[in-house]
């Protein structure tokens, strides 16, 4: 008798299931259940079967798992909401000046004791279940579901549903008339419709039909003033991390600072998360919103607000409560924002704070007097100021002290010494017009996609700025109450208001008609964007997007 050789082992024989991977997958369904993923279900899906591909070779098995570490780690990335390697790269070099106490702040923020011990607890409660149970099959089984579950589209949800907005809708009688046509969307009260339910390819064209219609929004000034013109100052307040969720985080929403203005926008966008398209949007905000693309670009001559004040005889002046060299601020201020005024002396200015980069943070009260002692020596005559502040900034610590000082306190030191000096304001005599417009919030609180200090991710709690507008050496000032401007503006709103006023005929009038000069401001759909994420609000829900792909409920 002769034997026959040994016929192959079937190939179903070397299933060996995902072992300890099935853990790595717990942990993401836990924190996508828990609305802390950004997570890509087909990916993940490859990813697993790439893990569970049989291989009869014992030692080819073995390297697989070392292959698929890096890979790993670099989906779990991927999945959630943190900085891109794009990101990464384009603020390597803001990274690299941050202070060694600073960064050290920054990694214990990361640090989620409440989540390490939920991921310990899942851990021992698989290890004691993977000795009777096939995890394998059930983790196999979820992933594949919510595969399934992406054909509803991306306007699922797969976190639990406890969003809210507070987005205030453009429709009805406070809205503006229709002004342009995007393409074939109608642009009803300056902001397209948002009719088409909510997938990635009408959210990206709605996008689209924004900037289309955008690009056709511009303020008009006068071609020159009324022999009977009032000269007056105008002075731009532009605060680094100031947000109303900031506010109320912090306490100050009753400071009487808020009760000082004539004009306050209850929903006001920035826009952005970041200083540098923060200032150059509002220097340019004579027109309709660009992309942070466009940003970048020159844009016509009438985009410049301090342009065309300039031509109307209004002197330039710029100050910075910093030195305006992180970040290359005062180059981007004047290479795209088209501010070419010299900055306004610094010498011997106070220095209550340093900041994240341990430069020097100057005092306000000090700076503000600098520019009222400057523009009282040209006589009377039109000025108009910008002025960046930064007191605010994450990671702003007190000289010979490298903790973070605590924003509250510097909060209401700011509000304080703005409060104080529109008293000395009002009592100078002087005609000022003062607009205060933050840059962007300062994430006091921080959320599900990104920890508090963290503005890659341009939020809506993050974007919603207390804009406000404060006139002074009125013959007839404002009484009462500020006027609440409650319909979604940003700074196309500020421009016009600069131009209804520019002849400063308000300042003589024995009554202000503020109805008329509130009234019909044009209104901006809340669009936030920057270098690699675009936030939107679409049929009052906030829309995400990360580096070019698909759109997704923002997580509340």
């Amino acid at each position: 008798m002769t034997n026959s050789p040994h016929a192959a082992s079937p190939l179903w024989q070397y299933w060996r299931g995902l072992s300890g991977w099935n853990f790595y997958f717990l942990v993401k369904f836990g924190l996508l259940w828990a609305g802390y993923l950004n997570f890509h279900p087909l990916l993940n899906l490859v990813f697993m079967a790439f893990l569970l591909m049989p291989i009869p070779n014992l030692k080819l098995h073995r390297l697989r798992h070392w292959v698929a570490i890096p890979i790993g780690f670099a989906l779990f990335w991927h999945d959630t909401w943190l900085p891109g390697p794009e990101s990464i790269m384009s603020q390597g070099s803001q990274v690299a000046g941050f202070s060694a106490a600073y960064i050290q702040d920054l990694i214990e923020r990361f640090i989620n004791w409440q989540m390490i011990g939920a991921v310990f607890v899942l851990l021992v409660a698989w290890l004691f279940l993977s000795q009777w149970i096939r995890v394998t099959v059930f983790v196999v089984a979820i992933l594949v579901w919510l595969n399934v579950l992406t054909i509803a589209g991306p306007s699922l949800s797969f976190w639990p549903a406890d969003q809210t907005t507070t987005t205030v809708t453009t429709s009805g009688a406070s809205a503006a008339p229709t002004v342009a046509k995007a393409g074939d969307t109608a642009v009803v009260g300056d902001i397209p419709a948002q009719t088409a339910p909510p997938t990635t390819a009408n959210l990206s064209n709605w996008l689209n039909s924004f900037y289309s219609a955008e690009e056709k929004r511009q303020t008009k000034f006068p071609d020159a003033l009324p022999a009977d013109a009032q000269p007056f100052e105008l002075l731009v307040i532009n605060i680094c991390s100031l947000s109303w969720a900031d506010v109320e985080a912090a306490g100050l929403m009753s400071h009487p600072l808020w009760s000082h203005f004539d004009i306050l926008f209850k929903d006001f966008n920035s826009a952005t998360s970041y200083s540098g398209p923060a200032a150059i949007r509002l220097l340019r905000a004579s027109c309709g919103q660009p992309s942070h693309k466009n940003l970048y670009q020159t844009a016509g001559n009438q985009c410049y607000l301090f342009d065309n004040l300039e031509k109307l005889g209004f002197k330039q002046h710029l100050m910075l409560g910093h030195n305006g060299v992180f970040g290359g601020f005062l180059k981007e201020v004047r290479e795209n924002g088209g501010m070419h005024a010299p900055l306004m002396d610094q010498t011997g200015l106070p220095v209550p704070l340093l900041g994240f980069d341990n430069s020097p943070v100057y005092d306000d009260t000090a700076v503000l007097q600098r520019w009222l002692q400057t523009v009282s020596k040209e006589g009377d005559t039109r000025s108009a100021t910008f002025y960046n502040t930064l007191p605010l900034h994450d990671g702003n610590h007190f000289p010979g002290v490298s903790k973070t000082a605590d924003y509250k306190v510097r909060a209401q030191k700011l509000f304080d010494e703005l409060d104080a000096f529109f008293t000395e304001l009002e009592k100078s005599g002087r005609k000022v017009m003062l607009v205060v417009v933050p840059e962007h919030g300062g994430a006091l609180k921080g959320d599900r996609m990104q920890v508090s200090g963290l503005r890659d991710i341009p939020s809506p709690s993050i974007t919603n700025v207390p804009a406000g507008i404060k006139f002074f050496g009125l013959k007839a000032p404002h009484q009462g109450a500020p006027i609440e401007i409650a319909q979604p503006s940003s700074y196309l709103a500020v421009s016009e208001l600069v131009a209804r006023a520019v002849d400063g005929k308000l300042f003589v009038e024995d009554s202000v008609n503020w109805n008329q000069l509130t009234s019909g401001l044009p209104q901006t759909a809340e669009v936030s964007e920057n270098a690699n994420a675009v936030v939107i609000q679409y049929q009052n829900k906030p829309y995400v997007r990360l580096n070019g792909g698909d759109w997704v409920p923002y997580p509340q």
